[in-house]
């Protein structure tokens, strides 16, 4: 989107046609399935109509702040101007998306790590051990692990079934509204992780309040667009209020403060943007504000990950180990 918007705005800039545009970016798109999807917009506008009802007609395909930054670009004559703004965001969001998955490797390297060092203890190194001992000179957390490593062994496949019902059992809660509002509740809670994951949110709303507004859109329509990109229901449903009480005429700043979502800081720059009317501005360096903030966000919640993980395989090999050092010992005194 970023990339489309960027070389739409470039042309239309020089003075070419959006119509001419489009076909040009078509031509040159290499991907079968985007190519196929320009093009029939380009067929669509050169029959007139407007750039943005087509886009209207391909849900799922662009999300919902692009198509309202090109309706109101087309509706103030400053097409040009709105695509650069929004190849602007498109890509400040890739390239937080994509701090956030390079953040995560490590963390998810270990992960996968620990499961496969505990499998290979299990079903590799234990069965040694164990083939050496009476059943009956075993403690009870040596018995134990050893039960447990026949049953890695022989019945693998009840794991991997309960595993496959685990995650689809999961997958499923989260698709009820009623179990995803109270887990998206109870990450806003949680302590450290639900302030830095807060923050994380003030960024979004902030970055697309501030090209909605900026854009020329209703307060109420910037709001419900810029809540709806967040991905959390219960700052959605949270916000249903804050709507109302700006369509019963009272101020975003006061509205949003009592969600208690967002931090004071932001909820007073709001403030000082309404009482000097230059909401627009005020709401653009926030944005910019809240991204550096959101950066440092996903580094923290990373720091907190790594050494959670590290002290689960600490203790995980820890237990292992406690209940193979008697095996081991049995061994050594049966062998003397």
């Amino acid at each position: 989107v970023s990339f489309i918007s960027r070389q739409l705005a470039s042309m239309t800039s020089a003075g070419l046609s959006l119509v001419r545009a489009l076909y040009i970016l078509q031509e040159q798109q290499e991907n079968k399935k985007a190519k196929a999807v320009l093009l029939d917009i380009y067929e669509e506008v050169q029959k007139g109509k407007s750039f943005s009802d087509v886009l209207n007609t391909k849900p799922g395909v662009f999300p919902d702040l692009f198509v309202s930054m090109v309706s109101a670009g087309e509706a103030s004559g400053t097409l040009d101007q709105m695509l650069n703004r929004i190849s602007d965001h498109f890509a400040n969001a890739n390239k937080t998306a994509n701090k956030a998955k390079s953040a995560l490797v490590y963390p998810v390297v270990l992960g996968v790590l620990l499961i496969a060092v505990i499998i290979l203890l299990f079903v590799a190194v234990l069965p040694q051990f164990g083939s050496m001992m009476d059943p009956e000179d075993m403690s009870p957390l040596s018995a134990g692990l050893m039960a447990f490593s026949d049953s890695l062994i022989n019945q693998w496949y009840v794991y991997v079934i309960v595993v496959a019902a685990l995650i689809v059992t999961i997958w499923v809660l989260l698709k009820t509204p009623s179990t995803r509002l109270k887990c998206d509740e109870l990450i806003l809670k949680i302590p450290k992780v639900g302030k830095l994951i807060s923050t994380l949110y003030t960024g979004r709303f902030a970055r697309n309040m501030a090209n909605l507004y900026g854009a020329g859109l209703q307060m109420v329509d910037c709001i419900e667009k810029s809540v709806s990109v967040i991905g959390n229901s219960y700052v959605t449903e949270r916000f249903k209020d804050v709507i109302a009480d700006i369509k019963l005429g009272e101020s975003m700043s006061k509205s949003i403060e009592k969600t208690g979502i967002f931090e004071g800081m932001f909820t007073s720059i709001i403030y000082v943007g309404e009482e000097s009317g230059t909401l627009d501005t005020i709401l653009s360096k926030a944005a910019d504000y809240y991204d550096e903030e959101a950066d440092a966000a996903i580094t923290k919640l990373v720091g907190l990950m790594e050494p959670l993980m590290i002290i689960i395989m600490g203790i995980a090999i820890g237990v292992f180990l406690a209940g193979m050092f008697p095996m081991l010992y049995g061994n050594m005194t049966n062998i003397s």
